[in-house]
């Protein structure tokens, strides 16, 4: 790997929670599928820095990528207690988390550009300043519809910062670490918001409501914002890539991609087929999408090679990192949304985030160690029966099940997927580079699609079953739960005397009784819908990993069939 290409690898890791699966054979397609072009001139050579320093770099990189992932994070993890302070409901409150993944979800495709164009330190000093401000100004708002145009901006504002917390920890590895060790121990970071969130909000929010979770993203801004200025990074040779034609084709992508953003992130709370405007806004992403691949595929400088993209090869990659990014919606959307769904807080989950964490952590230097070329395939089979087994583990839940039961199930998962990540990353951005600037943004953009909407794709297809399943499970437990039958009536008497302290009224009584019953049974058919989801996401993983067995076993055949390669070359 030439130096030219590890700068462009630092230069590139967009945001990403999780990824799927590629392997060997992946990369040789995806080399294959892309023509070659003259290469660029040499950066400087890498010079290595004192431990201290080096330390510092990697600090500053964790900090950087906890910042931006706090920004959904604290939201989406506290949707009950921020919709009180702005007198909205959980569903007006998750427009805070539309808005911001709008821009968010593709900024990071033309922000490559600009730092080609101006350079990296220019870019991340420039940068980290909007999110300070921005995060400055979410101390003075209470107002709903404020804070969503607050959002809007922060979503932009912190798509470059997950860059910055790449380029921060691969700037202390020399080149031929960069692909293994720094891109393990950069997507660390980037694994640790939602557990870090989940750990924090209650201290913050029992101390100064709202305003807490604000003031813990202003404080992490103003580290990154004092370490960016104090530590430089490396530039390349800058080049001039942005035409005049970009800037219309990456607004109708970010049009296309933030309005799929806000449809897959709204659509099952207001139900995908009650609300007319979600419908015009999938219109408006499919007709921005169209327009811009129309002026892509007449360009002779592309923003995106399309052509490249809808190549079989790329198309195989993209979707196999589609299906594992939707997987891992069983552990942000699954597990969490269970135990919130049993009357649970974050402060009584804190074993559970714990759990997450470490195996994020652990599974990130794990990779470190045993990643390098040719073992892809097999890290990737590793990961995806990790997530198989805890997903299994998980459709066995009860209404008595408590986060303690879900350590070992929800570790794995977090373990599998921080197995998966830099294998995939590191193979597709390694066939990229070699074949210039367009097909590294390309990369980026299938990248971003692939992660960025496979998140709230399977995020809203996850809750979507969820609810279809448990108004399935309800018809069907209250057919059952005849009022003539005597274990009924006594369990609604139990539920009715518990409330002889409180009102002496019979008539009371007995609504709050039978209402709480009521709720008992939904209880129940939640819990079903869950491991319904839960098994149906094992099921997939099962799927995936027979594709990928049959894959390694045809790509390995020299090897499993010693005569296979002679009788081939015969």
């Amino acid at each position: 790997m030439s130096s030219r290409d590890t700068t462009v690898v630092k230069d590139d890791v967009e945001n990403s929670d999780a990824s799927p699966d590629a392997g060997r054979s992946t990369a040789s397609a995806v080399q294959d599928a892309a023509p070659a072009v003259a290469p660029p001139v040499a950066p400087p050579a890498f010079v290595p820095k004192p431990l201290p320093i080096a330390l510092l770099y990697a600090f500053a990189s964790i900090a950087a990528a906890v910042m931006q992932g706090l920004g959904t994070s604290l939201i989406s993890a506290n949707l009950q207690q921020i919709a009180g302070p702005m007198e909205a409901t959980q569903t007006e409150a998750s427009w805070l988390v539309a808005a911001y993944l709008f821009p968010n979800a593709s900024l990071g495709l033309f922000l490559f550009k600009v730092r080609t164009q101006y350079g990296i330190r220019n870019f991340c000093e420039i940068a980290i300043i909007p999110y300070v401000i921005i995060s400055l100004a979410h101390l003075w708002v209470n107002d709903l519809s404020v804070a969503i145009a607050l959002r809007f901006f922060a979503g932009a504002a912190a798509a470059p910062v997950s860059s910055i917390a790449i380029l921060y920890m691969l700037e202390i590895f020399p080149p031929e670490k960069k692909l293994n060790i720094g891109i393990c121990l950069a997507l660390i970071g980037l694994l640790l918001a939602t557990p870090i969130a989940g750990l924090v909000s209650p201290s913050l929010l029992d101390e100064r409501d709202l305003q807490g979770l604000y003031l813990l993203e202003l404080g992490l801004a103003l580290i990154v914002f004092g370490l960016v200025f104090l530590l430089p990074l490396t530039s390349p040779p800058r080049a001039k890539v942005i035409a005049p034609l970009d800037f219309v084709s990456y607004a109708l992508l970010a049009t296309s991609m933030g309005c799929l953003a806000v449809v897959f992130t709204m659509g099952r709370l207001y139900w995908w087929l009650e609300a007319d405007w979600l419908g015009w806004l999938l219109v408006v992403a499919i007709v921005t999408g169209v327009l811009m691949t129309i002026i892509e595929l007449n360009r002779k400088t592309n923003l995106i090679d399309v052509r490249w993209i809808t190549s079989r090869e790329i198309i195989h990659f993209a979707g196999v990192l589609l299906v594992f990014r939707m997987l891992l919606t069983e552990q942000s959307t699954g597990a969490i949304n269970f135990f919130k769904q049993l009357g649970l807080f974050n402060e009584q989950m804190a074993g559970l985030y714990w759990a997450i964490l470490i195996a994020s952590v652990i599974s990130g230097l794990v990779c470190a160690l045993v990643m390098k070329p040719g073992r892809e395939g097999f890290i990737h089979l590793v990961a995806l029966i990790l997530i198989a087994a805890g997903c299994y583990m998980d459709s066995q839940s009860t209404v008595l099940t408590r986060p303690e039961q879900m350590y070992v199930s929800q570790a794995m998962i977090a373990f599998g997927s921080g197995l998966f990540l830099p294998p995939a990353m590191a193979v597709g951005f390694a066939a990229a580079l070699k074949k210039g600037l367009t097909y590294v943004i390309s990369f980026i953009a299938v990248f971003l699609f692939t992660q960025k909407v496979g998140a709230f794709l399977g995020s809203g297809l996850f809750g979507t079953f969820v609810t279809w399943r448990e108004q399935y499970h309800s018809s069907i437990l209250t057919s059952r739960l005849l009022p003539t039958d005597p274990m009924v009536t006594a369990r609604i008497q139990q539920y009715v005397g518990a409330y002889a302290r409180s009102t002496s009224d019979l008539t009371q009584r007995t609504i709050q009784g039978t209402t709480t019953f009521a709720k008992a049974v939904q209880q129940q058919a939640y819990v079903l819908a869950y491991n319904d989801a839960f098994y149906v996401t094992f099921l997939i993983a099962i799927g995936a990993i027979v594709m990928l067995v049959c894959h390694l076993a045809w790509t390995h055949r020299d090897r499993l069939i010693p005569h296979a390669s002679a009788s081939t070359q015969a």
